[in-house]
């Protein structure tokens, strides 16, 4: 019996009646959402398929308890299978951050999504969630010069660029440690906030761990899919900072300090995200991905380029950049 057939027998049984289904979306993932409408509902839920053998349904539950309990809009799990990889969900509708945001409309999304970052992030337990730690961290950053650079780029790197690029790790990961430890969503940006009543809906955050305190700040301001000039992300920077204070989360008592941070965690992140895009195109035929590269690119080039420890990684990244366009990719 195909997923598609298992879970329509399980949306019979579970709901008592046949209900209409169709796609509601696809992610990075294996999971899939569809839209599920009933005669007897006005309203429409989701039912998440997530393979047993390739996702954990078990975290997505875990996690939506933790953050619906921390005050933040989370889908409400009416039903659940887990043996089977099933779950059905309140529907927070299909209107992401990223298909209204513009000049207009961003601060006032932004403003209520650094709200809820801080809600999340005062409900930090011990325990409750994994460790991002050093491991994790590294395997991440790994996937640029694993997937990035020698399958996408076909490159291999001479002795003195892989040396510049060990020493770079080392030294962002040093930074990453060293920052204060909170609940972290992992993929806190415009396709996963959705605008909703109460805004934002929060999604996709099955993946959440403890670690450090600007991860999910860079998630969202050095968006993966939207771009803004660099006085807007400073200025929203400033106001997330400025809520943290007020709320004794542990950021630095100087801005500077935190902003450095803010810089380095996202080359974390946009390393690990070149490589996560590269490896969704070669490995799983999502393409759609590449054209997103560029934008990730220039968040990482010019932190490289403001920051003489990572001056080495800056100019790696311009070889390689050389190397791309002499073999023809277009993103």
């Amino acid at each position: 019996m195909d997923r598609a057939e298992q879970l329509r027998r399980w949306l019979n049984a579970t709901l008592g009646e046949e209900p209409r289904i169709a796609p509601a979306s696809d992610d990075a993932s294996f999971r899939r959402y569809f839209r599920v409408r009933l005669g007897s509902l006005r309203t429409s839920l989701i039912a998440m398929d997530a393979p047993p053998e390739k996702e954990s349904c078990e975290r997505f539950v875990r996690v939506a308890r933790l953050f619906s309990a921390a005050g933040v809009h989370v889908p409400a799990i009416h039903a659940q299978d887990i043996a089977q990889g099933f779950l059905l969900l309140s529907d927070l509708g299909d209107t992401t951050y990223l298909s209204v945001l513009d000049a207009r409309s961003a601060s006032v999304l932004y403003g209520h999504a650094l709200d809820a970052l801080v809600r999340i992030q005062l409900a930090t337990r011990p325990g409750e969630l994994p460790d991002y730690d050093r491991g994790l961290l590294e395997r991440e950053m790994r996937l640029f010069p694993d997937w990035y650079v020698a399958r996408q780029l076909g490159r291999t790197l001479s002795a003195a660029q892989a040396e510049s690029l060990e020493r770079a790790f080392a030294a962002i990961l040093a930074n990453n440690l060293a920052q204060p430890r909170v609940f972290v969503h992992r993929d806190y940006h415009s396709r996963n906030l959705m605008v909703s009543e109460p805004c934002p809906g929060i999604l996709d955050f099955q993946d959440a761990v403890c670690g450090p305190i600007t991860y999910d700040l860079v998630s969202l301001l050095r968006d993966a899919y939207i771009a803004w000039e660099e006085e807007r992300v400073i200025d929203w920077a400033v106001r997330y900072w400025e809520r943290a204070r007020a709320a004794n989360l542990p950021v630095p008592p100087d801005f500077a300090d935190f902003y450095r941070d803010f810089e380095w965690m996202g080359a974390q992140r946009q390393l690990k995200v070149l490589g996560i895009f590269a490896r969704l195109s070669l490995r799983d035929g999502k393409d759609g991905y590449l054209k997103d590269q560029p934008r990730i690119m220039g968040y990482l080039k010019r932190t490289c380029e403001r920051y003489r420890e990572l001056a080495p990684l800056a100019l790696l990244l311009d070889e390689l950049d050389a190397t791309e366009r002499r073999v023809g990719y277009t993103f």
